[in-house]
């Protein structure tokens, strides 16, 4: 199996980053109890932040943009963090996600979370991230993650309290959704089935 990570983080290291790790360490633990090896590979966005506008510009994806995309629609699960700007989701996170097709995810397991500073902004997880995610008809677990500064040292281990223990809900749930995952099926087999049956259709 495959699992794609993106961290919308500007800073190194950040703590975005540092959530996308332990998301991802959950699902792939989670994962790997139940017999399936997962790979993972993570989508730094700060570093695509020129391909991105680019793309906006010139209406085409740079090569590293490309095979972010690529990692991104062809992951069997995917995990999206990013930093709260203004009571929202970044905009570098924002457009990335505007430069892919929108039914390129539909029914892939998602798994969203954000970090900030204060712990007034969880909300932005319902009112931004899941919203974002439902229009582009995935499935989002049920259990998002939202660490504030306090969070990092509220104790707690991963079973009973805090952080840790939301990490591995969430994990679990985002390791569940991807083990159930029927088979995907190619886009374009798709498109041509139906040209097909529409050819076959008779107009009296």
């Amino acid at each position: 199996m495959k699992l794609t990570v993106v961290s919308a983080g500007l800073s190194t290291p950040s703590s975005t980053r540092l959530l996308a790790d332990r998301l991802a360490e959950a699902a792939r633990a989670d994962l790997g109890g139940q017999g399936h090896p997962v790979s993972t590979e993570v989508v730094e966005l700060r570093t695509l932040a020129d391909d991105i506008a680019h793309h906006f510009v010139a209406g085409f994806a740079p090569p590293r943009l490309a095979a972010a995309i690529e990692a991104v629609t062809a992951a069997d699960g995917l995990i999206a963090v990013t930093p709260v700007f203004t009571a929202s989701y970044s905009g570098l996170f924002k457009s990335f996600f505007d430069v892919i097709a929108p039914d390129a995810l539909t029914g892939q397991p998602v798994l969203i979370a954000a970090t900030g500073g204060t712990a007034r902004h969880s909300l932005v997880l319902e009112h931004a991230l899941r919203p974002l995610f439902a229009y582009l008809r995935t499935a989002v677990t049920p259990t998002a993650v939202y660490a504030a500064s306090e969070d990092w040292g509220s104790g707690g281990d991963e079973y009973t309290e805090g952080l840790p223990a939301r990490v591995r809900r969430a994990g679990g749930e985002l390791a569940a959704l991807m083990a159930a995952r029927p088979p995907r099926t190619d886009l374009a087999d798709d498109v041509t089935a139906l040209e097909e049956q529409l050819a076959d259709l008779r107009f009296d």
